[in-house]
């Protein structure tokens, strides 16, 4: 009786296997084969990672890429597109830091907590005889 109990349980392990592998196969049979081994090494997982790598292009193979719409600047610095006269870590030039306080305004850093032209933000002018303390205009 248990060998009978047994036999069955085999029969019907067998049986889910051969369909998950017939059902995996249909799903990939008009691939070429190298695909069809990516997409049944990645059964169950969504369509992300079965994908092949997009070539990736940067800037310093082609530095057009910056000059495009939605770039975030149009110079290339380290294989990366910057805007010189905003970028703390590439202020003015390439690889010009500004220091912890600072920030980039018109390629210079510039500390906007006492900058007469940059009180706050970048381009925030304070009147005249007016005084820039803290990051505000006539604070005190």
């Amino acid at each position: 009786m248990n060998f009978l109990k047994l036999f069955l349980v085999l029969a019907m392990v067998m049986a889910l296997a051969a369909i998950t592998i017939s059902a995996t196969t249909s799903k990939t049979s008009h691939l070429p084969p190298a695909d069809r081994q990516m997409a049944t090494s990645f059964r169950g997982a969504g369509r992300f990672l079965g994908q092949k790598p997009r070539p990736v292009f940067t800037c310093d193979r082609r530095p057009e890429i910056c000059k495009m719409r939605g770039s975030p600047g149009p110079f290339c610095c380290n294989k990366i597109c910057v805007d010189v006269e905003t970028d703390k870590f590439n202020c003015g030039k390439c690889g010009k830091k500004c220091s912890y306080s600072k920030i980039c305004c018109e390629g210079k850093c510039v500390s906007p907590l006492s900058n007469h032209k940059h009180c706050g933000r970048c381009n925030h002018h304070c009147g005249k005889g007016k005084s820039c303390v803290y990051g505000m205009c006539s604070y005190a």
